[in-house]
């Protein structure tokens, strides 16, 4: 059993689609970001970062030896499934295809998740009076990053040709373009391979999980101080009694 902490945004998708799509035995915690679950000692323990997705693999492989193993960071997490299962990413033994897969994963999350996540903090929960430059900027670098994402398509339906966890991560910020105030209409080839992997159940239900719990602009940065404007006191236990 694998335990899934999530909530339903596009860095939680993509730890539940690798686990839809692999069959794997796992139970979804829903992470309140707003309401500080992020910030417990217990999950910190798991996600040093306070941040989800993170899963605690409850059945490792032998070689993990007996005790649970925890993995943060969607990456991480995609890549530690991929090995587990042996589906979904190029084998170990196969060094330019892995090497290849690398280069994506990390382009994914130093690049492409990044700057998604800011153009979505300035389009949709910044104030009003701090959204114009941060918007733009973010919008650009989107933009940029779809560019990057349509040219590695031209020859091929995948970003290593085959599905795999390269494609799981990139998609879910795709899949959220218009919400982002941005369009795929100038990247066909991104459009067609967002459609082929909406299309795939195991997204579908990934996507769907726990979807009543959205944000939806709800929660801002002008309305919640726990789930926006961090600090590094906000990774410091409380003193009991302490609720704000």
């Amino acid at each position: 059993m694998i335990d899934l902490y999530f909530a339903p945004t596009p860095n939680g998708w993509k730890a539940a689609i690798m686990l839809e799509e692999t069959g794997l035995d796992y139970r979804p915690i829903l992470m309140r970001l707003s309401e500080g679950d992020q910030f417990s000692p217990d999950f910190l323990s798991i996600s040093p970062n306070a941040k989800m997705p993170a899963i605690v693999d409850h059945a490792p492989d032998a070689g993990w030896g007996v005790d649970p193993v925890t993995v943060f960071e969607s990456g991480a997490i995609l890549l530690y499934l991929a090995d587990k299962t042996g589906q979904f990413a190029p084998p170990q033994s196969d060094l330019r295809a892995r090497k290849d897969l690398m280069e994506w994963l990390f382009w994914q999350v130093g690049n492409q998740g990044p700057m998604a996540g800011q153009l979505s903090h300035y389009r949709n929960y910044a104030p009003e009076d701090a959204r114009d430059y941060g918007f733009k900027r973010y919008l650009g670098e989107y933009d940029r990053n779809l560019g990057v994402l349509e040219n590695r398509l031209e020859d091929r339906q995948y970003i290593l040709g085959e599905y795999s966890i390269a494609d799981m991560l990139a998609f879910p910020w795709a899949f959220i373009a218009k919400p982002l105030g941005a369009s795929l209409a100038n990247f066909p080839r991104v459009a067609d391979w967002r459609a082929r992997t909406k299309a795939r159940p195991a997204v579908q239900r990934a996507i769907d999980l726990h979807k009543s719990e959205q944000n939806r602009g709800q929660h801002r940065a002008d309305n919640n101080t726990v789930l926006f404007n961090q600090s590094a006191a906000s990774l410091r236990p409380k003193p009991k009694g302490d609720t704000t």
